[in-house]
C-alpha cells in the first residue's frame, strides 16, 4: 500500500492528499508534525526520506518520492484514470502554468522554514510575517485570477473536471483564508474553491478531515 508522509495543515502534502483521494487509491497516512519537539521533520529518520526536511513523502514500495507535483505526476503515470491532465499538450500546459503559479510562486515565499526563518534571524514579529504573507499571496492570486480568465475557468481551473490545477489552488486558498487575506478582489479563484471543496475527494483531504488534525 501507498505511504504518504504528511501534515494536516502543509498546503504540499494537502494537494497529494486531494490527488490520491480523486484516484480512489488507498494509502497509510503517517503524520510527522512540523512543529512539535523543534519539528519532527528534522528528526534523522525522516530526514532520511526527505533529504529538504519537508513532507510530504511518498513511499510506493522500495520508491520513496519527495515534491508535491513530481508525486501526483508519479501517480498520473501510474494510475492514469480519472486524468489529472489533459491530453492535448497545449492544454495539459495550461494546466502545469497554474500548478506552478501556485507551487513555485506563492507558496514558497509563505511556507513554514520562511516565517520561521523571518521570525527567528530577521526578528520580524507576528504582525510583520503576516503582512509578508498576504501580501505574497494576494500578489500571486492577481496573476492567478488573470490565469484563470484566459482558460475560462468556471467550477474548475480547467475544463469540465478537477486537474492538478485544482490540486494546488484548494490549498492555496485554504491557507490565505486561515491568515485572513482579502479574496473578494479574485471571484474565479473563490468560485473554483468553493465547488471544489464541497466535492467527497477534497472533503477527504481537508486538513480538518485528517488524522492529525489539531
Amino acid at each position: 500500500m501507498l505511504k504518504l508522509y504528511s501534515y494536516f495543515r502543509s498546503s504540499a502534502a494537502y494537494r497529494v492528499r486531494i490527488a490520491l483521494h480523486l484516484k480512489g487509491l488507498g494509502f497509510e497516512l503517517v503524520p510527522v508534525h512540523l512543529l512539535r519537539g523543534g519539528g519532527e521533520q528534522h528528526g534523522a529518520t525522516f530526514a532520511a526520506r526527505s533529504p529538504a526536511h519537508l513532507v510530504p513523502v511518498l513511499q510506493d514500495g522500495a520508491l520513496t518520492l519527495t515534491q508535491s507535483l513530481a508525486i501526483i505526476e508519479y501517480l498520473e503515470d501510474t494510475h492514469p484514470e480519472p486524468a489529472l491532465l489533459p491530453r492535448s499538450p497545449a492544454e495539459r500546459a495550461q494546466v502545469r502554468a497554474i500548478a506552478l503559479s501556485i507551487a513555485c510562486d506563492i507558496h514558497p515565499l509563505n511556507n513554514l522554514r520562511v516565517t520561521q526563518y523571518l521570525g527567528t534571524t530577521l526578528a520580524l514579529g507576528s504582525e510583520s510575517r503576516m503582512v509578508w504573507m498576504r501580501h505574497w499571496i494576494e500578489l500571486g492570486f492577481g496573476a492567478l485570477e488573470r490565469l484563470l480568465e484566459r482558460t475560462g475557468a468556471e467550477l474548475f481551473c480547467f475544463g469540465d473536471a478537477p486537474s492538478l490545477a485544482d490540486c494546488c489552488l484548494v490549498p492555496q486558498v485554504f491557507n490565505a483564508k486561515r491568515i485572513g487575506c482579502a479574496l473578494d478582489p479574485y471571484p474565479k479563484v473563490m468560485r473554483v474553491y468553493e465547488h471544489c471543496t464541497r466535492l467527497p475527494a477534497f472533503e477527504r483531504a481537508a486538513p480538518g478531515a485528517q488524522s492529525d488534525a489539531e
